[in-house]
């Protein structure tokens, strides 16, 4: 995904050596790779010292700050414009949203071009994706919002494009409205498509905490099902989302053996709330339990690939959103 995006950007703007690409919560500064192995000078900007120092130690200058107008009028200063400002999957991370963008719209070249990514509160709503609110996500953003907070600040969003990222996120273009860029029919394209779905009107959030019980309803039955048969149901991930999910539905040990994941970080660990102790995916390969609920239900089909084994004992996957699915 990031390799895909900055092909495109680099051939799309035909950024070189005198160009400057940011990125805003860089992270370990994986994104930034891809720019730095063609010659084009990079920045990261990430809030995170632990993170920021691993960007650093593999050779990806970086600032260690959150950003906002104060921040980035100080690197502003410093001589720092960004031809190509990044930001993805933290807008909706943001406390303070006037201020980040703010920063955004000082630290952005008065040509450079901004792309943000975030997940669609549309795609949340149709698919019943409440698991993904939780204590880091401070807004669930549509391109009406975004596009109504950027102009705030002189941003003018230039074109939209739909990914399949973290159940459906959109990535927003976006430059300064002084500099004369055509707007793409994708925008009015999307603008159309949210105000179809009702994003304006309140009743169609609220909608949400009907979907949610339905979700939880879907999930007790099945697992009720499966102990009056004597089945053996695991869980495959330890993400955030998951957490939220188990809780709201009020599940632990007594419907859901345990868990797995692939980092060495979380196994030996437990799932706070469900208890649910976190080993390897090896054991399940040992245990050959009938069910394997998918918590990361976005990543299905990536995991179903990897766990194809499970096939073997006759074994099946379960995804619980945006309905419950055996497959």
């Amino acid at each position: 995904h990031a390799r895909a995006y900055s092909e495109r950007m680099i051939s799309e703007l035909r950024l070189g050596a005198a160009d400057m690409v940011v990125e805003i919560a860089s992270n370990d500064g994986y994104l930034l790779r891809n720019f730095v192995d063609r010659g084009i000078p990079v920045r990261g900007i990430e809030p995170a010292r632990n993170v920021a120092a691993a960007a650093i130690e593999s050779g990806i200058p970086t600032e260690t700050m959150f950003l906002g107008r104060a921040t980035a009028k100080r690197l502003r200063s410093e001589g720092l414009q960004a031809d190509l400002l990044i930001g993805n999957n933290v807008l909706a991370h943001v406390p303070d949203l006037n201020d980040f963008v703010a920063g955004l719209a000082t630290l952005l070249a008065p040509q450079g071009t901004l792309t943000m990514e975030f997940p669609h509160v549309l795609r949340l709503i149709e698919e019943s994706q409440f698991d993904t609110i939780y204590h880091e996500h401070f807004s669930y953003l549509s391109l009406l919002s975004v596009r109504t907070l950027f102009a705030r600040h002189g941003l003018t969003v230039t074109a939209v494009q739909e990914l399949p990222t973290h159940g459906g996120s959109l990535r927003v273009t976006a430059r300064h409205a002084t500099a004369v860029t055509p707007v793409t029919d994708s925008v009015a394209a999307m603008d159309e498509l949210e105000r179809h779905h009702e994003l304006t009107n309140v009743a169609t959030y609220r909608s949400l905490g009907a979907r949610a019980r339905q979700v939880r309803a879907d999930l007790l039955d099945f697992l009720a099902h499966t102990q009056r048969e004597g089945k053996k149901v695991v869980a495959y991930g330890a993400p955030a989302k998951g957490n939220t999910l188990l809780n709201f539905a009020g599940v632990d040990t007594s419907s859901v053996a345990y868990t797995v994941d692939r980092s060495p970080h979380k196994q030996g660990l437990f799932l706070p709330g469900s208890r649910l102790p976190i080993f390897s995916p090896d054991r399940i390969f040992e245990d050959q339990p009938d069910y394997i609920l998918l918590l990361p239900w976005n990543l299905r089909e990536e995991i179903a690939s990897q766990m194809a084994a499970v096939r073997q004992w006759g074994g099946s996957f379960v995804t619980p959103i945006p309905r419950l699915e055996v497959f």
